[in-house]
């Protein structure tokens, strides 16, 4: 067989199965039409509908960069909760500046029912400290100083259903007359505050059609305030919020010590661009002089403050407290939006700390600086 036969046998064989396959040719479907995200406006802004539910979901958070500077206080749960570094030991190895970076996450899902808003909402820090630390001994010298390692918070974890939550959260003492915090200072709750943070929590709250709300919460508590029973502490409040603001009251019963606290506070909106609040407190040390609810120094407690929105970009915040014990603290700050959702706010404090015996410990003068971007 020539050359030439050779070739015109081998294309003949290549054209027949060819024509063979092409009976098997595999058909590719048409692509499904893409399901674009739902904007959805329930709840408010930034929430989307999850694809293929009914389900809307807000991704959010903020970071945030803190720098301090000059004295703050040696105990306590305040000052922006750097105060692991503060020279306890008083040897002056500490006498520098104190940061904090922060990435924090939140995730809110609500979709509505028979029974009302079903909601889940997560909220996780993610933190690099300073740590300063001096030497057991006291010595002035051959101190360790070394920043810290990123540690992870869950702030908030819970389930909500119509107005019944149940998980982790901040204790309804503090939350329910405050909504969170006290005033807009960072330095909100030096010198052990007007109420605890962290806890298991099983609550109702009820919310009216005309400003009025009640709750009510059982808490488990944290550290030496751990139940260590079957017996919860108990926080019991209500509220009521019009246009010119509101006035609000919470009681808190502390099973482990058998101790109880309450606090009232009223708001005034003075006018378009100023409000103002004063808060009173008071508790019983009949077992413990401090205790899950009443953690201020003495029986009873003040605080105040108020905000002034200077301009379109600058507000400027004051809070001061007062305890029996005779601790006091004054923090004022200017937050500045540079650009949207970029705030800057410098600050400057000053506290005087004092034993429950009103023995004098420390006082002193601070600042804060804080960069925050929430998105």
């Amino acid at each position: 067989m020539t050359m030439r036969g050779i070739l015109l046998a081998s294309a003949a064989a290549l054209t027949a199965v060819s024509g063979a396959r092409a009976a098997d040719a595999v058909v590719v479907a048409e692509p499904e039409p893409m399901e674009y995200v739902r904007v959805c406006d329930v709840y408010g802004a930034g929430f989307y509908y999850i694809p293929g539910t009914e389900t809307c979901l807000r991704v959010g958070g903020y970071l945030r960069y803190d720098i301090g500077v000059g004295d703050r206080p040696s105990y306590g749960a305040g000052y922006g909760g750097l105060n692991d570094i503060n020279d306890k030991m008083g040897d002056g190895l500490n006498d520098t500046y104190y940061k904090r970076a922060r990435a924090a996450i939140q995730l809110d899902a609500r979709s509505e029912t028979e029974l009302g808003t079903l909601r889940a909402y997560m909220h996780l820090n993610f933190d690099w400290d300073s740590r300063i630390v001096g030497r057991a001994d006291g010595e002035t010298t051959g101190g360790d100083s070394f920043a810290g390692g990123t540690t992870a918070k869950m702030n908030h974890a819970y389930i909500e259903l119509g107005g019944f939550r149940v998980g982790k959260t901040d204790s309804m003492f503090t939350t329910l007359v405050n909504n969170l915090y006290a005033g807009d200072v960072i330095a909100d709750d030096m010198l052990g505050g007007y109420g605890p943070w962290d806890t298991h929590q099983i609550s109702y709250t009820y919310t009216g059609a005309n400003g009025f709300s009640a709750a009510v919460a059982l808490e488990e508590g944290t550290e030496d305030y751990t139940l260590d029973d079957y017996i919860p502490h108990v926080v019991v409040g209500a509220a009521y919020t019009q246009g010119w603001g509101g006035v609000s009251g919470v009681v808190g019963y502390d099973s482990v010590y058998e101790e109880w606290a309450g606090k009232v506070r009223l708001d005034v909106k003075a006018t378009e661009t100023i409000n103002l609040w004063v808060m009173a407190g008071y508790g019983s040390d009949d077992n413990v002089t401090r205790s899950w609810y009443k953690t201020w120094g003495g029986n009873w407690a003040v605080w105040g403050g108020g905000s002034a929105k200077l301009n379109e970009k600058a507000t400027f915040n004051l809070q001061a407290s007062y305890f029996e014990n005779e601790d006091v603290t004054v923090a004022a700050n200017v937050a500045y939006e540079l650009v949207p959702g970029l705030k800057i706010t410098p600050e400057v404090t000053y506290f005087s700390a004092h034993t429950d015996d009103k023995v004098k410990i420390d006082d002193g003068v601070g600042g804060f600086l804080r960069f925050q971007r929430n998105f």
